[in-house]
């Protein structure tokens, strides 16, 4: 049974951090990429910030680039998002997702990624 399970999510006044995580089981996570995706209430799923199997290729949407920071861990089937200096905006369901391929390429486009876990919800008060 295919499983991702993000965790770490809470609530968070402006200006502090939340570190995510996300567990996979029953599925090949070393040789893809992954990626943090989230989504507001009444808006669209936006990406985050994807990391390659090797860790070399890292991407970021420019809303978070400089505050967040995407890291894996193979051995532990586990992926991380260290986010600092949040703000209210960051508020939202955040998701993991494995991508289709070993590498990020140039954007976070949802179509690319095959399994997503249930989503850990980031709530920052101004």
């Amino acid at each position: 049974q295919v499983q991702l399970v993000e965790s770490g999510g809470g609530l968070v006044q402006a200006g502090g951090s939340l570190t995510l995580s996300c567990t996979a089981s029953g599925l090949t996570f070393d040789d893809y990429a992954m990626a943090w995706f989230r989504q507001a209430p009444g808006k669209e799923r936006e990406g985050v910030s994807c990391i390659g199997w090797s860790r070399t290729s890292i991407y970021y949407d420019d809303s978070v680039k400089g505050r967040f920071t995407i890291t894996r861990d193979n051995a532990k089937n586990s992926l991380y998002l260290q986010m600092n200096s949040l703000k209210p905006e960051d508020t939202a369901m955040y998701y993991c997702a494995r991508r289709v391929s070993y590498f990020c390429g140039g954007d976070l486009d949802t179509s690319t990624y095959d399994y997503w876990g249930q989503g850990t919800q980031v709530t920052v008060s101004s």
